[in-house]
């Protein structure tokens, strides 16, 4: 897939989502998402809808209820196990990118709808501590997800950087998209590694559509 823009960009910080994006986790937290909604006797069919979502908000909305501690408790349960069946990985090129990234003086931080007891073990399985990532931010780390843009001004907080134009955001859902435009930032980035097509992705604004995170370091200079 060929950039919107083709000319090498400079940029002092890389956010990018987790699931689809950097990490393969086989669409196991929309499975365990539904399965918890279904149990809990709610409708799921729109569980699509919350892809790159807090998975606290999305369970409340399908429930139709505000407080949901023991289902979102139960999500939980049932995504440590589906994780232990089926472990994430990292997707075809991404160590490899991240590291080129921060070879070259980009800060790299992660950003998730998931909250940080999920992403804590996720990063344990796939050993990416200190040495790989700048920052990691949760969903419960800011007031609101995605597409509020708080996770990607949080990262900033954490990787000292101020203009918000050096800044390119990634991810492989519409909400990643929105996220990145209501931040400002100067590259905004749609990847083809996840659920959502180019055709959905496209409508929405963006500065770039690539078929996986892995090509962003052609793109910086």
């Amino acid at each position: 897939m060929n950039s919107v823009v083709n000319s090498a960009v400079k940029i002092d910080l890389a956010v990018l989502d987790i699931a689809g994006t950097t990490v393969q986790e086989h669409g196991l937290v929309y499975k365990a998402l539904a399965d918890t909604v279904i149990a809990a006797g709610g409708d799921a069919s729109d569980v699509g809808d919350w892809m790159g979502a807090d998975k606290y908000e999305a369970i409340s909305s399908m429930l139709g209820k505000s407080v949901v501690d023991a289902e979102f408790e139960d999500f939980h349960d049932r995504l440590s196990k589906l994780y232990a069946e089926t472990p994430p990985t990292p997707l075809p090129g991404i160590p490899e990118a991240l590291a080129q990234l921060r070879s070259r003086g980009v800060k790299v931080a992660l950003t998730t709808g998931f909250d940080r007891p999920i992403v804590d073990g996720l990063l344990d399985v796939l050993g990416w501590g200190e040495g790989v990532l700048d920052a990691v931010v949760c969903v419960d780390d800011v007031p609101a997800g995605r597409p509020a843009p708080y996770m990607i001004f949080r990262a900033m907080e954490l990787t000292g950087v101020r203009d918000v134009r050096r800044v390119l955001t990634a991810g492989d859902t519409v909400r990643d998209l929105e996220a990145g435009t209501n931040s400002g930032a100067g590259f905004v980035v749609g990847v083809l590694s996840g659920s959502q097509t180019e055709d959905e992705l496209k409508v929405f604004p963006h500065t770039h559509l690539l078929g996986s995170v892995a090509e962003i370091p052609a793109l910086v200079s």
